[in-house]
């Protein structure tokens, strides 16, 4: 007996299309929205382009993470919805494989893909998150090697800073310097210079401006006058500023990972608001990964049209469904933080209730002969929809008596 027969085979083709269609949109829409704020925060922050990069790709599996379920429930919901509208759904009941086998395929998804789910939430999207964390401070810092801007003054520390004019060859050729220096004991010195050009050394905290043609203007309370030097090339040590280490991993809820929230949650030393939110978390993380198990049938539930109808309103209540439900879980969370609700009460007692929802949906299309569990939606979308249409015709018979 063979283990895929060539139904599975075409509902699996019907499914991975929209599915991975699905999951490159949302990545690609996502990842768009935030590569746009990125490179404006770099570029204020003076850092290199690439860091850019590295941050985007730490952001990918929370972006995962919410395009998957999604992903899940159009691609199985597409694929019914084209073999109802094809009448092949007909054909498949007609000839014994009822939904219960036709499902066999979209479920070997949805557990494949909840355990693909439950791996980014409960382990890779911590860690990602805190390297992104660490990318942004390490930013701001300077620890990235954040560039100075070209015409801006730029501080180097609390006692130096630093004006270039033009720079060329990816920094390795500046013009046009000015810097300005003072020490602790209250010498200032003060240099301008055609050129310059930096230099590292022996000791990482230190690197070498060497200056070529300038003058440089050195006074000190000790001096009746400031003493001035004209050079044709003069070193210049610049100490760089000390840069404070990045917190460790775990200072916030989502980026522990599912051992450590439970780990936190059951530490009785722990303050107690910190262990409701370690449990909040994790029962959060928990719900959201169990109820893509119950995807495949809120898909099929939605995906059936009426008979000689092509509504797409199903497709439209579906992401309205998951949307408000994910929106629902949040709140949950937010009041097992908190100590109001006991979490296990806040996020799996509405779990319930969407599980209930879904079941009795399914069973209405499956077993209730012409059931449609939207039913009542559909006739108010297609009451809406002729009244609509009656005003644009109604609207274009008098652009045309005007005419």
């Amino acid at each position: 007996m063979k283990l895929f027969s060539s139904t599975d085979r075409y509902i699996a083709r019907l499914i991975a299309v929209p599915l991975i269609s699905t999951l490159v949109i949302a990545a690609m829409l996502l990842v768009l929205e935030k590569m746009l704020r990125l490179f404006d925060f770099v570029a204020a922050e003076g850092g290199p382009v690439s860091v850019v990069w590295r941050m985007l790709a730490n952001l990918m599996p929370e972006y995962l993470s919410l395009g998957i379920p999604i992903g899940l429930l159009l691609g199985i919901l597409l694929a019914f919805r084209k073999l109802a509208l094809s009448s092949e759904l007909d054909v498949f009941r007609a000839v014994g494989q009822g939904y219960g086998r036709l499902l066999k395929v979209p479920y070997m998804f949805a557990v494949a893909l909840m355990l693909v789910n439950l791996a980014l939430v409960g382990f890779i999207q911590p860690l990602s998150r805190y390297y992104y964390e660490e990318l942004r401070f390490e930013l701001r810092s300077g620890a990235l090697g954040a560039s100075i801007k070209v015409g801006e003054f730029t501080n180097l520390g609390s006692r130096m800073t630093m004006r270039i004019e033009e720079s060329r060859d990816n920094g390795t050729k500046l013009n046009g310097m000015f810097v300005r220096a003072e020490s602790k004991s209250g010498q200032v010195m003060s240099v301008t210079a055609e050129s310059g050009q930096f230099l590292a050394t022996d000791d990482p905290d230190t690197i070498i401006l060497r200056l070529s043609q300038g003058v440089l203007i050195h006074d000190s309370p000790k001096y009746k006058k400031p003493r001035i030097l004209s050079f044709s090339s003069h070193d210049l040590p610049i100490d760089l500023p000390d840069i404070e280490a990045f917190r460790s991993r775990g200072g916030k809820d989502l980026e522990y990972t599912i051992p450590e929230l439970v780990r936190v949650g059951l530490d009785g030393a722990r303050p107690l608001n910190e262990r409701n939110q370690s449990i909040a978390n994790f029962h959060f993380r928990m719900v959201e990964v169990v109820m893509m198990l119950l995807m495949p049938l809120l898909a099929v539930a939605l995906a059936i049209p009426p008979k000689r109808s092509n509504s797409a309103l199903g497709v439209f209540v579906s992401i309205v469904m998951i949307v408000t439900y994910h929106k629902i879980n949040q709140y949950g969370e937010d009041l097992g933080a908190l100590g109001i609700v006991e979490p296990v009460i806040a996020l799996w007692l509405p779990f319930l209730m969407f599980s209930g929802l879904i079941i009795w949906m399914y069973y209405i299309v499956a077993h209730v002969p012409g059931g449609q569990p939207i039913a009542a939606l559909e006739k108010a979308f297609s009451k809406f929809g002729g009244v609509f249409k009656s005003i644009l015709n109604f609207s274009r018979k008098r652009a045309d008596v005007r005419e």
